[in-house]
């Protein structure tokens, strides 16, 4: 195991650290500071910025060849931290405790510890690992927003209360699918330097805000669950299926939800964000293609369509096919019928 030792703060000294333990240097371009791995212990990058405010993010996207661990350490009030894993496992510990924390990929975490204690990350051994971990000097943070907290929830005003670090405070869960594409829009962003500040200082902003949001929704049973996590989306994916499966009996979407094990704010979030439509009309087009298959591939009478498709009258089939395709299905049978005979 490779031991770093990282004793100081802000984040351009935490990089000057694990460059010096890494035996390696490290660059800067526009208040953000990078190294990449040496080749001897592994591959990738830690990169980090501060921003005004007491804000800051460093982001880790390691693979190393042994068991990484980094001991942050520095005889001050620790900044709070929010760690989201994108992809591989990260094991954290409050220093000066023994109860160790697995976060897997697409999990996250709200840190904090106590007093003058700090934090323990271990990163696993051959295992690519990217760890985007906002970071919050709650102190500076309070000068900078000016704000009564009074609206947020009780723990979480607390948390950013204690800029003594008084108490120590861990909740873990999964991020939420909104989260999920800000990483993605940070880890693509193109711009150069100045921009990729000012973009990086935003990002970490709609990062809070999200999480705050988010631990709040946490404290709801599944009824009450509005947010969409990113490891529900195979959720999604099978509410999905089992409509296609079931078109033609397909009485209740409730129970669809309750099926795959979300609720239906849940299952009509996800279908927004996946398919870029609302259930009902999901289940509309998924009907019409199915009606457009029988009509022109089969010679099942439009009654037996009726039913194939799960519609309730003949009237009702005719009405949504025409508002599709401009044409009874009757008649755009007997087009279609009619242009192959043409053509033969």
């Amino acid at each position: 195991m490779i031991l770093i030792e990282v004793k100081s703060l802000p984040i351009k000294e935490v990089i000057n650290n694990i460059a010096e333990a890494f035996e390696t240097t490290y660059e800067q371009s526009c208040g953000e500071f990078f190294l990449d791995i040496p080749e001897h212990i592994g591959q990738g990058n830690i990169r980090g910025i501060n921003f005004d405010g007491g804000m800051g993010i460093i982001q880790y996207d390691c693979l190393f060849k042994e068991e990484v661990e980094f001991h942050f350490t520095i005889n001050k009030v620790h900044p709070l931290k929010f760690l989201y894993c994108l992809e591989g496992e990260l094991k954290h510990r409050f220093e000066g405790y023994d109860d160790e924390h697995n976060i897997k990929q697409y999990q996250e975490a709200i840190v904090a510890s106590d007093l003058f204690n700090g934090h323990i990350l271990c990163f696993k051994s051959e295992t690519r690992t990217i760890i985007n971990s906002l970071e919050i000097t709650r102190k500076e943070f309070q000068k900078k927003i000016q704000c009564e907290l009074v609206t947020m929830n009780d723990n979480l005003q607390k948390l950013f209360n204690d800029i003594e670090a008084k108490e120590l405070f861990y909740h873990d869960g999964f991020y939420s699918l909104k989260l999920a594409d800000l990483f993605r829009e940070m880890q693509t962003f193109e711009g150069g330097d100045f921009l990729k500040k000012l973009f990086l200082e935003g990002k970490s902003y709609q990062m809070l805000t999200e999480q705050i949001l988010q631990y709040e929704d946490d404290l709801n049973d599944i009824t009450g669950s509005k947010i969409l996590r990113r490891t529900e989306i195979k959720q999604i994916e099978l509410a999905a299926e089992l409509i296609r499966e079931r078109i033609s009996k397909l009485d209740n979407i409730a129970e669809i939800a309750s099926e795959v094990g979300l609720n239906s704010n849940k299952l009509q979030e996800g279908f927004q964000n996946l398919y870029g439509t609302s259930v009902k009309q999901y289940i509309k087009q998924i009907r019409l293609n199915l009606i457009k298959d029988l009509v022109l591939n089969t010679e099942y009478s439009m009654s037996e369509i009726v039913d194939l498709a799960g519609i309730s009258s003949k009237s009702y089939l005719s009405k949504i096919f025409k508002e599709e395709y401009g044409t009874a299905p009757s008649d755009y049978r007997k087009h279609f019928t009619d242009s192959l005979v043409k053509k033969k």
